[in-house]
């Protein structure tokens, strides 16, 4: 099979048109040498790939890993990703690397403690070079003596050893990989991998839908879930976030608004609108868009201001509140989780959105105003819930209150925060979230990036995970993604 740059429109393109379609096979991987979508502990590869298929491996300088393999979006800037990507080869002590948007492929070569690029070409250019980079990376160039036909491999299969690289070597690396089922039957006397579902595993639907609620405005819904749905993605979920709020900021902070004038508007034919319009047409899988501020990619059915003045003629459909619960139920196959953000109201979107879910997240900045809200989250929860016993749901369950927004002066974290938390249960009768969202400044500048494209700028927001991967801010949502994952019996 032949590959060509413009082929690719996506992360996902890019992935299955030039690494699984071509790449790949053409350097000697078969289907059973390399596995898609593995995680080692905070550590998520796109693809990993064996110089010879030795399960389970012991994870250190001699293990079989032969090349890691990470693809980008063709809009996305490779050297923003070096720094990840020297991350993986160093402490995993993959010998190379490929980083590729499609229209440009890199091969780096783990040296010690960093990485030196070896190989850079066009994408259009890899087909005439694939020689060159076969003797790199390729699967016969990197194939140690030892096979698995080996008396060794096949009577004494290494095991694997939780344990750090380079030092501390005590530090263990849990970590998951996706096995075709029937290249590895579990039997009884075999240790159970966890497995991470990828699209080479058919999986049993286990859709959560997450609706992240509060009927007080500028309580940091928006940053929860962007930031929220990137940190999950990042663990592997396959996400799939809706943007209910007629404002359409969350639309706007995944990147989505790609236009300077309204005449370019290429989201008010194609957003929620039209999927709570119609009972036939406008799928979630027609309407999703792939949103590339975070890596890997999520799917985004965008909002738009048009649901404002369309609200009274949905309210008088008969089937308006359960279109969503129908359409979700479509695509239960093809995510983990959704992600809905709901307008700061008490209306139809927000009664909509939670019909649709199972969980509740509760953002609050725990200010006054945003408290005394918090009985109205109540009522409308249990009226929803109401109409859910009618549809033979089960009640909505509540994550928490998740405190967001919060300031970081130290007295205000000493005393008055922790004052603020204790009322939330006391009085509202709501369980309050471990974790907790400070006002970082890196929030607001990974939500506020800009493009230029020709004469105008253009929103072009990152999640802070990969903006500033390694700020306090990322850590705080990757504890969130945790602790959510905990909460819905997903960890």
């Amino acid at each position: 099979m032949s590959f060509h740059p413009d082929l690719c429109r996506n992360e996902s393109e890019v992935e299955s048109k030039l690494i699984v379609s071509y790449l790949l096979p053409a350097l000697g991987y078969t289907p059973d040498s390399w596995h898609q979508e593995v995680a080692f502990s905070s550590i998520r590869l796109d693809f990993l790939a064996f110089a010879i298929q030795a399960v389970p491996f012991v994870l250190d300088a001699n293990s079989p890993l032969s090349v890691v393999m990470e693809a980008k979006s063709p809009k996305q800037n490779l050297d923003r990703h070096l720094r990840k990507f020297k991350r993986y080869l160093t402490k995993l002590q993959v010998k190379y690397g490929v980083l590729t948007n499609g229209k440009e492929m890199r091969i780096y070569e783990r040296v010690g403690e960093d990485i030196q690029l070896v190989f850079q070409c066009l994408g259009q250019e890899v087909e005439a070079k694939i020689e060159e980079i076969n003797a790199l990376i390729g699967r016969e160039s990197s194939n140690p003596k030892q096979t698995l036909d080996s008396p060794d491999t096949d009577s004494n299969p290494p095991q694997i050893r939780d344990e750090s690289i380079p030092e501390p070597a005590s530090e263990t690396i849990p970590f998951s990989i996706s096995f075709p089922e029937e290249l590895f039957p579990p039997t009884p006397s075999d240790p159970q991998p966890i497995v991470e579902q990828t699209s080479n595993t058919k999986r049993k639907s286990t859709l959560k839908v997450i609706s992240v609620y509060h009927n007080k405005g500028g309580v940091g819904k928006t940053t929860t879930v962007t930031n929220l749905a990137a940190a999950l993605r990042k663990k592997g979920k396959r996400i799939l976030v809706i943007d209910l709020d007629s404002q359409a900021n969350t639309t706007f902070a995944l990147g989505l608004v790609k236009f300077d004038d309204e005449e370019s508007d290429d989201i008010k034919d194609c957003n929620i609108l039209q999927v709570l319009q119609s009972e036939e047409y406008y799928s979630i899988s027609e309407v999703a868009r792939s949103s590339a501020y975070n890596s890997p990619e999520v799917d985004v059915v965008p909002a738009h201001i048009d649901l404002m003045q369309y609200e009274s003629e949905l309210n008088q459909l008969d089937y308006s509140r359960l279109i969503l619960v129908d359409k979700l139920n479509a695509v239960k196959n093809q995510y983990d989780i959704v992600l809905i953000d709901t307008p700061p109201a008490l209306n139809l979107y927000a009664r909509i959105a939670l019909i649709a879910s199972d969980y509740v997240l509760i953002p609050s900045d725990l200010k006054p105003f945003a408290n005394q809200g918090l009985n109205n989250v109540k009522d409308f929860i249990k009226k929803v819930d109401g109409f859910r016993r009618q549809i033979n749901k089960n009640p909505l369950e509540i994550l928490g209150v998740l405190p967001c927004k919060i300031s970081t002066n130290a007295r205000f974290v000493q005393s008055t925060f922790e004052k603020r938390k204790q009322v939330i249960p006391s009085r509202y009768g709501f369980h309050v979230m471990e974790s907790v969202i400070y006002d970082r400044d890196d929030l607001a500048k990974c939500a506020e990036k800009m493009q230029t494209v020709g004469n105008i700028q253009i929103a072009d927001p990152m999640s802070v995970l990969d903006f500033k991967p390694d700020s306090m801010a990322a850590q705080e949502f990757e504890d969130l993604a945790l602790e959510v994952l905990n909460r819905i019996g997903m960890n």
